[in-house]
């Protein structure tokens, strides 16, 4: 059996608590199972109040990258667009 330390184990359960991603694609991609990583959440999960936020940021933070990634394909259509025109003048 392996030993995992504890900042391991405080990063596995931060990662499972905002990654938005299920704890079974969590556990296995840290090489874990499911049922070792849920205890460590019971056991290392910080108060409600703590981590009701830490989601929240995890949300709107996913939320902003879409956005700017949208905002930059606009952008760079805008850019082709203005080439395109500019190349049309007489």
């Amino acid at each position: 059996m392996i030993k995992h330390s504890e900042e391991f184990k405080q990063e596995a359960v931060r990662i499972a608590l905002t990654s938005g991603l299920p704890r079974e694609r969590v556990a296995s991609d840290l090489g874990v199972g499911k049922s070792t990583l849920n205890k460590w959440v019971s056991h290392y999960r910080p108060s409600d109040l703590v981590a009701a936020p830490q989601a929240d940021l995890a949300r709107e933070n996913e939320r902003l990258r879409l956005e700017n990634r949208v905002l930059r394909e606009e952008r760079e259509v805008l850019k082709k667009a203005t080439q395109f025109f500019a190349s049309q003048r007489p």
